[in-house]
């Protein structure tokens, strides 16, 4: 900041050449004293200076009382060289600017100057430029202009110059107006608005002060003013006179000094390009021949490393490829051995279910012929003597109910036997080359079967739809598991029971196949994985007990029978699985 200031208000070095109307200026001063210049009232009375009690380092009240900052300083200096008394007057910043315009006080020693300004008050030369940022808790969205702060809450010193602006630029900030910049910081720091807009100095000078850790300037300078003294409209006599203290410190160094002592210490460094060229000389150029050596001395090595790491890198490849394998054959036979576990456990429960289950299947035909032949009775007695009791109920309710609670006992029945023998087939031990005619049709009726509990559970719209097709070559067993799996995944990608599952079967007798299509109306899945669903391992359900072993034993087993299986989905949308099987045809060629 300093260094644009004094690009911005031209000053000379003592070793430039006096200008004839400079040399006058100096010699009018050595000739007549400066009070011969002031009136008999300014001589007599002190000018009145007014200023914002609480905009540190510029000006404020400092702990003894007493004004103090840049300002107030700069002011104490001008009116020294310039022979008039001043007298402080320090309070809030709207007071000050309505004490002005009633000439409660003379001149206002910091003011941001704006054509709307120029209306109601004179301005002197300015004394500094002052940058205002944009300033945000460290947990706060970041931002990059002021456009972002529209439907903001926005805490601004009222009657400052960026309450003017904001409002003039019309951003639809919702402003939280305070009394003191330090008042924003604070509102800001306790989360009661979502920004603030401060002077850049001020800002970091109140974050200093009162520890407010939690702010920083989340924009820099979104807007720079320059920084003068302020008199009533037509006080042109005693703006000149700070004109003429403000120029007579500039060229005697010491504005610069009282500048330094108060903003240059908050303000970061200015790197001049002789001090950069410095540097470069004496950090630079020996880091560059000293990397050059590196270079070369890297060079010779450059071959040998390139080598062993390819090699490193084919034998980590080879080893973990190694390791994977033996770790899925690991898991295979732990599978294969629980697998045979559980055909044991099933073959033992199915026994003990197929008892009662027999029972019932041969019992209710029996009921239901004695029911048929009883019933003749009970009409007739019903016709003769009317309606009575049968089992708690009226004989007319229980004539209907009794033939369909039969039928419901004897389809129940059925539905277990149909069930244990389902489990029977699913656990069997597998002695079969895979060379059987298989229905893919019955195959999935079964596979849906087995998981209905799991299908009920996961959703209300499970819907199947079976198309006449030809037979396939290969292993039931091994099929049903690839089927039994597909449609446990779709059950547990589905998010909530009113989301659905299709499944489907189809012939394209172009290629030859056998397809059938599963699709979900679930989570889907995300484009990056797709291509590692059936890679060992790999699962997106870690967290539910998943070991990444179901689809890649799969797609094992499909590859094994020639087919394929093909994953497409829409993240949020669903997932369709496509699994295809060669048609069968005998060869009924002859030598």
């Amino acid at each position: 900041m300093a260094s644009f200031l004094m690009s911005s208000i031209p000053h000379q070095s003592a070793s430039a050449r006096f200008h004839p109307i400079s040399l006058l200026f100096w010699l009018a001063l050595l000739l007549f004293p400066v009070q011969s210049f002031a009136g008999p009232d300014m001589a007599r009375s002190a000018i009145i200076v007014g200023g914002d009690r609480d905009y540190p380092p510029y000006e404020f009240i400092d702990k003894d009382g007493q004004p103090a900052g840049y300002n107030v300083e700069l002011t104490k200096a001008i009116a020294e060289v310039m022979g008039f008394k001043v007298e402080f007057r320090l309070g809030s910043w709207s007071e000050m600017r309505d004490a002005l315009q009633s000439r409660k006080v003379d001149v206002l020693q910091g003011m941001s100057w704006s054509e709307e300004r120029t209306k109601e008050v004179d301005f002197s030369l300015p004394h500094t430029v002052v940058n205002h940022a944009v300033f945000a808790r460290r947990d706060s969205p970041l931002i990059n202009s002021l456009e972002e702060l529209r439907g903001r809450s926005v805490a601004v010193h009222r009657g400052g110059i960026m309450h003017d602006y904001l409002v003039h630029q019309g951003l639809g900030a919702r402003l939280i107006l305070t009394e003191t910049p330090a008042e924003a910081m604070r509102q800001l720091a306790a989360g009661k608005t979502d920004y603030a807009v401060v002077a850049i100095v001020p800002g970091m000078y109140i974050m200093r002060e009162l520890k407010l850790t939690n702010l920083l300037p989340a924009i820099r300078n979104v807007a720079s003013h320059r920084y003068c003294y302020a008199v009533d409209k037509g006080n042109e006599e005693l703006l000149s006179r700070f004109n003429e203290g403000l120029a007579i410190l500039k060229k005697t160094g010491q504005y610069e000094v009282i500048y330094n002592k108060w903003l240059g210490v908050l303000e970061p460094n200015q790197i001049t390009p002789r001090v950069l060229a410095k540097y470069a000389a004496v950090v630079v150029i020996p880091l560059v021949v000293l990397l050059g050596g590196f270079a070369l001395w890297s060079r010779t090595l450059h071959g040998q490393v390139t080598r062993r790491t390819a090699d490193l890198t084919r034998e980590i490849t080879e080893r973990r490829h190694a390791e994977e394998e033996l770790l899925l054959n690991q898991q295979q036979l732990i599978q294969a051995d629980k697998m045979a576990a559980l055909g044991i456990l099933v073959s033992g429960v199915a026994h003990e279910i197929n008892n009662p289950t027999g029972l019932i299947l041969l019992e209710v035909p029996i009921l239901k012929r004695f029911h048929a032949d009883a019933s003749k009775v009970l009409e007739q007695y019903y016709r003769e003597n009317g309606d009575f009791s049968c089992g708690g109920l009226p004989y007319s309710r229980m004539r209907e109910e009794v033939p369909r609670s039969l039928d419901k006992l004897h389809d129940a029945g059925k539905r277990i036997k149909r069930i244990v023998d389902d489990l029977k087939d699913f656990a069997r031990r597998d002695d079969s080359a895979g060379n059987e005619t298989v229905d893919l049709n019955a195959v999935a009726q079964a596979a849906v079967r087995l998981v209905e509990p799991s299908i009920r559970k996961a959703t209300t719209r499970f819907n199947a739809r079976y198309t006449p097709l030809p037979p396939v070559r290969g292993n039931v067993q091994r099929i049903e598991q690839v089927l039994v799996n597909l449609v446990l995944n779709a059950c547990q990608a589905l998010p909530d029971t009113g989301r659905g599952i299709q499944l489907t079967t189809g012939y394209d007798a172009d290629s030859g196949k056998v397809v059938l299509t599963l699709t979900d109306e679930g989570s889907g899945i995300s484009p990056e994985n797709i291509s590692r669903l059936t890679d060992p391992f790999f699962t997106t359900k870690r967290d539910q007990g998943g070991t990444g072993l179901g689809l890649s034993v799969s797609a094992g087993i499909v590859k094994e029978h020639g087919g394929t299986m093909n994953f497409e989905s829409i993240p949020g949308s669903g997932t369709t699985v496509t699994l295809t099987l060669p048609e069968y045809r005998e060869d009924t060629s002859r030598e």
